[in-house]
């Protein structure tokens, strides 16, 4: 039986059976290959657009006859990969068309930029054809790795960043040379899948305008790449500036991971749109409860069925695509709880997904990291099943910090356990799975985590409610900008301890964009709405604090010095025979006297590695003070031959808190005066050591 075409049929087009994959739209010899899988469906259609103006220009029935299993296909010959513009639309048991939908394995979107107009979608199809010549992925070791969270609009957006191309792919091209010089060997970019910034439904309280959707956690399409972000909307233009990206960092030596959204999908509950998923396999692809109704494990309307095993296929074919054809180094999972889950939303001991994922051998060099939490309380922080293959975000390492700086009861024994990697979340793994970081695009910058008691989220239109409502911030004695030089002398020491506790730690730093130089968003911890100079990089700040920036440079550049600071397994308290320290030891005002007490704000510790065939021991020494009154500490005896050397102290101005590795000056005695909420960070060396 032949195809039924509707409409005016075009001509020179005639249908043939297709093949069942690769799933979505493929070129091949004269024409081009559908295949959908469409579990609940009883029959599909197919609908081909004009790519200039849009209009429907045919639409083809796919013949019950080239159906394999519950894949519709067939091939249009006849058709032009370049201008094929397209949707399908779907027969339900009652016999009911939908209205065209996009293809879920879509490269390519038509009608969705530029940025802030609401977009008009079609599935496209385009060459994917690129020229990789000369490209090598660096292949960057876990405890070598130094990750920079950012978000490819906001990162160049505001007019003060400079670039030729605002706001774009280019644009965060153009600003390398900053990340290199920073000392970041891996960016981690915010969701750059197709999405719909005009989905927003609030509004802006002092203008009325619509809010933008900036950060992306809603995605479209999860094979398209953002076309707004891409100096050229059409087809196929967005996908080669995003590559030309990736191969521009991976010759920087810098490492590309996504940041990806599997938990949730731009459809929402059954109020949202129907843009492919919920016509095509609803209870397939999302989690409905006994009476049908979406689960809302997400707080954002639906829950994808991750480990239904189509939904598990097509999670996995996406991250391939991704990985071959842009080459990326790995991906970050948004509310990764949600692929441990169930199709009836429980969590799994050993969740297939999961463990795919982990042994998948296209993926084998990615770097898998978790956000192992979820909306409805899930935390699985330490036991996210990792199959000695995944990180995680290491949100208890976040708190541990803040609290320390603080001042909180217990806080210096929490913290000394993520200082050396989290053994007690990460036993027998080694300190790698964890994630270090004191902020993220969630919550406050660094800055305002030392400037507001409180958030500040009136921008939002949701009355100031959203967002998180405590971050163990602290103001220092003034809510929000101020003059006063004792409470910017205060700010400048939490922010710039913050930063050498995180590039001390053990396992993997990550720092987020522009707290090296000081970004605020004036207290706004939820600035996903913010398309704004709120919510963009202020690169005005940089000029006016090149200080923090400097110290943050010289802090990476010292962990880079010293592998004692990013040994992959966890250093433990035990001396080996012939070493004057173990790997890790404690102290306090006196060697070998830490104070363990609720009450204490003292953390002294001493990081030891020998050297071995008569190299030097790799040797530092660290000790913060959280009181409010300075401290005289003694500190343990340098190994034999060396000398203490001071790199960092935080209680003076940034410009001056830090040495440049390698040319630290000697300390004078054998105590050091640690400032009130303040650090110091000490390397033994050889007597003759240069001073600064």
């Amino acid at each position: 039986m032949p195809a039924t075409i509707l409409r005016p049929a075009l001509p020179r087009l005639s249908v043939g059976p297709g093949t069942p994959q690769p799933a979505g739209a493929t070129p091949v010899l004269g024409g081009v290959n559908f295949a959908v899988p469409a579990a609940t469906a009883t029959g599909l259609r197919l609908v081909l657009f004009d790519p200039d103006d849009g209009s429907v220009r045919t639409e083809i029935d796919f013949p019950a006859e080239h159906r394999v299993g519950t894949v519709f296909t067939m091939t249009v010959r006849g058709l032009d990969p370049a201008r094929t513009h397209y949707a399908y639309r779907v027969r339900d048991a009652r016999g009911s068309l939908s209205a065209p939908v996009l293809d879920p394995r879509a490269r390519h979107l038509a009608g969705a930029g530029p940025w802030g107009r609401r977009p008009s979608y079609r599935s496209a199809l385009a060459p994917d054809t690129y020229d990789w010549t000369g490209d090598r992925r660096p292949g960057i070791p876990l405890d070598e790795l130094v990750v920079y969270e950012t978000h490819v609009r906001g990162y160049t957006r505001d007019p003060s960043s400079g670039v030729a191309h605002p706001g774009t792919y280019r644009g965060l091209q153009e600003k390398i040379p900053h990340l290199r010089q920073l000392g970041v060997n891996c960016v981690e970019l915010l969701p750059v899948c197709e999405f719909d910034e005009t989905d927003n439904t609030y509004v802006s309280p002092a203008t009325g305008e619509p809010l933008r959707n900036l950060w992306g956690y809603n995605t479209v399409a999860f094979y398209a790449p953002k076309a707004a972000y891409a100096t050229d909307q059409t087809p196929g233009a967005p996908a080669r500036e995003l590559k030309d990206l990736v191969k521009a960092l991976h010759r920087a030596g810098i490492e590309v991971i996504l940041d990806v959204v599997f938990n949730h999908t731009a459809e929402g509950d059954r109020r949202g749109p129907t843009l492919s998923f919920r016509a095509l396999d609803e209870a397939g692809f999302y989690l409905l409860d006994d009476e049908d109704r979406y689960v809302n494990l997400t707080a954002t309307g639906n829950t994808v069925n991750c480990n239904h095993p189509r939904t598990r296929a097509f999670v996995l074919d996406c991250l391939r695509y991704w990985a071959t054809e842009y080459r990326v180094d790995g991906f970050r999972f948004d509310m990764a709880s949600i692929l441990a889950r169930g199709t009836d939303g429980t969590l799994l001991a050993n969740p297939p997904l999961p463990e795919a994922i982990a042994h998948d051998p296209v993926l084998a060099h990615c770097k898998l990291i978790a956000e192992a939490t979820d909306a409805a309380g899930s935390y699985q922080v330490g036991t996210f099943p990792h199959h000695h293959r995944w990180g995680e975000w290491n949100m208890r390492y976040r708190d541990a910090v803040r609290r320390l700086l603080l001042g909180r009861p217990g806080s210096v024994a929490e913290f000394a356990t993520r200082l050396v990697g989290s053994p007690d979340l990460y036993p027998g793994r080694g300190a790698t799975p964890s994630l270090n970081y004191i902020t993220c695009h969630d919550g406050l910058t660094l800055a305002d985590w030392t400037a507001y008691d409180h958030r500040h989220n009136e921008a939002n239109g949701e009355g100031g409610q959203d967002g998180i409502p405590d971050e163990d911030s602290w103001n220092c004695g003034h809510e929000g900008p101020t003059d006063d030089p004792r409470v910017l002398a205060l700010r400048d020491r939490l922010a710039t301890t913050a930063l050498l506790l995180l590039g001390a730690s053990q396992g993997v730093p990550m720092l987020l964009a522009g707290d090296e130089f000081g970004r605020t968003q004036h207290g706004n911890n939820n600035g996903y709405s913010q398309d704004t100079p709120q919510g963009w990089v202020d690169w005005t700040r940089r000029a006016e604090d090149r200080g923090r920036e400097l110290f943050t440079r010289r802090c990476l550049a010292f962990r880079r010095a010293h592998p004692v600071l990013r040994r992959p397994d966890h250093p433990d308290g035990r001396t080996p025979q012939g070493h004057p320290y173990p790997p890790v030891s404690w102290h306090g005002d006196l060697p070998g006297r830490p104070d363990w007490s609720e009450s204490s704000t003292l953390l002294a510790a001493l990081l030891y590695a020998h050297g071995g065939d008569g190299t030097v021991p790799d040797c530092v020494y660290l000790a913060v003070n959280t009181g409010g009154a300075d401290r005289a500490v003694l500190v343990p005896p340098a190994p034999a031959g060396l000398r203490w050397h001071l790199f960092a102290d935080t209680s003076r101005p940034p410009h001056h808190a830090a040495h440049e590795p390698g040319a630290e000056p000697p300390l004078d005695g054998d105590r050091v005066g640690v400032g009130a909420h303040a650090a110091v960070l000490l390397v033994a060396a050889p007597a003759s050591a240069p001073a600064a």
